[in-house]
């Protein structure tokens, strides 16, 4: 238990943060007063700051480190709101530590109790709070500004991820909210996992193709490298493996076909039963060779370290997934 909190919201008032669906900064504020408030009646001590003076992004940061490490403290959380891009579905929470995983894991899996995906803990040495507040320090990425699942669990469900937070850092047990039943999905797999793609995957040729993306479109143009690989002619090797959440299954046309998965925009859901964690991935190619590899699922570099597994850990596979 933490005998003394600070609680600061992330950006300020003349430093706007992400805007969508929800608005970082306004909903930033309000989590930080109502879990001070929450922690208060649970006999923690909980320090607020909002910074209403800055005016650029270094000032901002500078202001509320300042603020932090002003006080007499042993718990330091910058609370924030993530982006992406406007979309229905579900993306979920993340908590970001330098120094403090199994903190960031308890709070992330805390929120995401009441139907958000658990994105996980994720260490980041490059973030001015966590490299210059001089006491424990997380920073909280409660949900997707321009999810509108994200969003409306986020609503729904405010009480309880204050309720769930406080219980963490006063060291109560947390009853997770029952989940409502998932919608049946079209294409279901499970079994264990490898990487493929991008330019550093040499188990594809220079010239290798993708079994439903032929090129480059509007529709497509996330997945890929800006600038084909020197050396390279295939969009299996300009995959951009080290940003971005795809995934290949061996997918049944019949059911989900080549169009659906290229040009729907639908995603798969990803969970790790090793680590705990799942994420969403767009549909990138047909594999693995289940008779050479035995594997049900082939990710991007970027999306095994997301989910913290490694080459032939289990995952499962969830498509479309439409969310709760």
């Amino acid at each position: 238990m933490y005998n003394r909190v600070v609680i600061s919201s992330g950006h300020g008032l003349k430093v706007r943060g992400a805007a969508g669906i929800l608005d970082e900064v306004d909903e930033a504020r309000l989590v930080a007063e109502a879990l001070a408030d929450e922690l208060k009646i649970r006999g923690v001590d909980a320090v607020t700051f909002h910074d209403d003076t800055s005016t650029s992004q270094s000032q901002n940061l500078e202001t509320i480190v300042a603020a932090h490490n002003r006080e007499k403290r042993d718990l330091d959380i910058s609370v924030h709101f993530n982006a992406f891009e406007q979309k229905q579905g579900p993306m979920g929470v993340e908590v970001l530590y330098l120094t403090q995983h199994d903190l960031a894991a308890d709070l992330s899996e805390a929120i995401a109790a009441v139907g958000l995906i658990n994105r996980g803990p994720k260490k980041r040495t490059d973030l001015y709070v966590l490299n210059q507040c001089d006491m424990p320090t997380v920073l909280l990425e409660i949900c997707f500004v321009d999810s509108e699942t994200d969003a409306d669990i986020y609503r729904d469900n405010f009480d309880e991820i204050i309720a769930n937070m406080a219980s963490v850092i006063v060291g109560d047990d947390i009853e997770a909210m029952p989940r409502p039943p998932e919608q049946e999905a079209s294409f279901h797999a499970a079994g264990t996992c490898s990487h493929f793609g991008g330019p550093d995957d040499m188990g594809v040729s220079a010239s290798e193709g993708l079994a439903f993306h032929y090129e480059i479109n509007e529709a497509n143009q996330h997945l890929f490298l800006p600038i084909q690989p020197a050396g390279t002619t295939g969009l299996a090797r300009r995959l951009n493996a080290k940003a971005v959440s795809y995934i290949a299954c061996r997918w049944d046309y019949d059911v989900t076909p080549k169009k659906m998965l290229a040009e729907s925009g639908e995603m798969a859901l990803v969970r790790a039963p090793s680590s705990g964690r799942e994420m969403i991935a767009y549909p990138a190619d047909w594999g693995p060779h289940e008779e050479k590899t035995g594997r049900a699922a082939d990710l991007s570099p970027w999306l095994m370290q997301a989910l913290d597994i490694s080459t032939d850990d289990e995952v499962e596979v969830i498509y479309p997934w439409k969310g709760y």
